[in-house]
């Protein structure tokens, strides 16, 4: 960059990826490029030389100045009072500042990356910070996993097999559960996280097929199955590669029961694990595939033998048909809602699809769960404790007309009524126009009770009237209960109705 006579106004920032360890597979491009910088820097662990270094040491000019980025802290224990993260923001923005200080004097900087700079690499903290007031340009780099695909010369995924990038830290449940919903995977960041990993392979029935690499490229290079890795002996510069090939596969070729084959359908509950009944917990421990939802199949947890079968929102009937055709094949199966099943959920969308006499010797058993209005319920007292109806504002299924009819019937009946699937981002006028409907023949003083994401962290109830009722609060994540002429809020704001309806005269 050059002011206008010609004179160099500031330096120029380069990310430079070096491949997985072995100098031969730095590029052309990046070699060029390290060769002329006039700074190189690099970061180094506690008590660590810079492996980056190492690995560019032929290629950094005489005359460079190096700036070595020692990292304050590794393994996450610090006494820094924002805590390891504060530590590295600390940290990053210190570097910065150093690397700053060079491009204003109008130096090339080249900051080494191991592997590839954007890719789980420390540059892109210096890239966040320095891209937006110089000039910068990123040099890809040869990743560790194709390093280490290359070593164990093993198909990592063919045609359209789903390939992710999972990190050993993640939480193992979590780990184990995208282990299972995927053909191949690479799994970074081992170390002290082996074990956690290991067993995350075990829960997800991928571990006989997981391969160990470590020093990929590296002189010291090595791999074998990971069942068989000493947890002790695991450094950070390692991997774990799971070919797409290794995934266990369906059994297609199952005789069909000659018995009567059983389907599960069971109701997860509106969101706490403890909110799930032992009932469905047996159950979910037992099954060979759940079958849903995606993010109610999420709410299972993985483990070995578990194969699980997420789906979009709108393909109700077609889950429920994969789960009848497992089922005829011997296989156990649950189908999984949130809340209870029978409430607007998957029950009726099976019965439905297990109407073809083709289905006729699968057994479809119901297991309950809590629903929504009963958590809502709760949480606000007892605003069902009399008669109420439940409705669904969704016009997916329906036409609205019969919505609001519907709407008409409740309201001149008196009924508590709870409100299922009030607004989507697709369906923003349904709250305001049932609103409308509900004060032709309701007080505007109606109580009403507004339940979002009850059983939650971000759990929040709010109590209301009609009249005061914010169509623009409420989205998919809320449940709205609007009491009958004879509900009630006590003084500390608690809902109820009372049982008793006394008679007309």
């Amino acid at each position: 960059m050059t002011g206008p006579r010609g004179e160099r106004t500031s330096g120029r920032l380069y990310g430079v990826g070096l491949g997985p360890g072995d100098p031969e597979l730095v590029t052309l491009k990046a070699a060029r490029i390290i060769a002329s910088a006039d700074v190189v820097a690099y970061h180094a662990g506690v008590g660590k030389q810079s492996n980056a270094r190492r690995i560019a040491a032929g290629f950094i000019p005489a005359g460079a100045i190096e700036e070595e980025l020692r990292y304050p802290v590794t393994t996450g224990a610090t006494d820094h009072p924002g805590g390891y993260a504060g530590a590295m923001a600390e940290f990053y923005d210190e570097c910065a500042d150093r690397l700053g200080a060079h491009l204003e004097a109008g130096r090339t900087v080249v900051v080494l990356a191991e592997g590839d700079p954007m890719f789980y690499g420390s540059y892109m903290y210096m890239h966040d910070r320095l891209s937006e007031r110089f000039e910068t340009e990123v040099v890809p780099g040869v990743p560790a996993f194709a390093a280490a695909t290359a070593a164990l010369a093993e198909p990592l995924v063919r045609q359209t097999d789903v390939l992710m990038i999972l990190p050993g830290t993640l939480p193992e449940p979590e780990l184990a559960r995208r282990l299972a919903d995927t053909d191949g995977a690479i799994i970074m960041k081992l170390g002290r996280t082996f074990p956690a990993v290991r067993s995350a392979l075990e829960q997800a029935g991928r571990l006989d097929g997981a391969l160990y690499v470590e020093r990929a490229s590296m002189p010291e290079q090595r791999w074998l199955p990971v069942a068989d890795v000493d947890p002790a002996t695991v450094p950070y510069f390692s991997l774990i590669v799971v070919p797409g090939d290794s995934k266990p596969d369906i059994d297609d070729s199952l005789h069909e029961s000659t018995g009567i084959a059983e389907l599960l359908v069971v109701g997860l509950g509106p969101g706490p694990d403890h909110w799930l009944t032992p009932e469905v917990e047996r159950a979910l421990a037992e099954v060979e595939h759940v079958v849903g939802y995606g993010p109610y199949v999420e709410r299972v947890p993985q483990r070995a033998g578990l194969q699980r079968h997420a789906s979009g929102n709108t393909v109700e009937v077609d889950r429920a048909r994969l789960a009848l055709d497992l089922a005829r094949k011997g296989e156990r199966v649950a189908v999984v809602s949130g809340g209870d099943a029978g409430v607007f959920g998957m029950a009726s969308a099976v019965f439905e699809a297990a109407d073809d006499p083709m289905y006729d010797d699968v057994e479809i058993r119901v297991l309950p769960g809590l629903s929504a209005v009963q958590a809502v319920a709760a949480r606000a007292g007892a605003p069902i404790g009399g008669d109420f109806a439940v409705l669904s504002l969704s016009d997916r299924l329906k036409p609205w007309s019969l919505v609001e009819s519907r709407l008409r019937a409740v309201s001149e009946a008196d009924l508590v009524l709870a409100i299922y699937n009030p607004a989507s981002r697709s369906r923003t006028t349904q709250v305001a126009d049932a609103k409308a409907v509900l004060l032709e023949h309701r007080s505007p003083d109606a109580v009403v009770v507004i339940g979002r994401d009850v059983g939650r962290a971000e759990e929040s109830l709010t109590v209301t009237t009609l009249a005061d009722l914010d169509p623009a609060g409420i989205d998919m994540k809320c449940l709205i209960i609007v009491g009958a002429s004879s509900t009630r809020v006590t003084s500390s704001g608690r809902v109820w109705t009372p049982r008793s309806t006394p008679a007309e005269e």
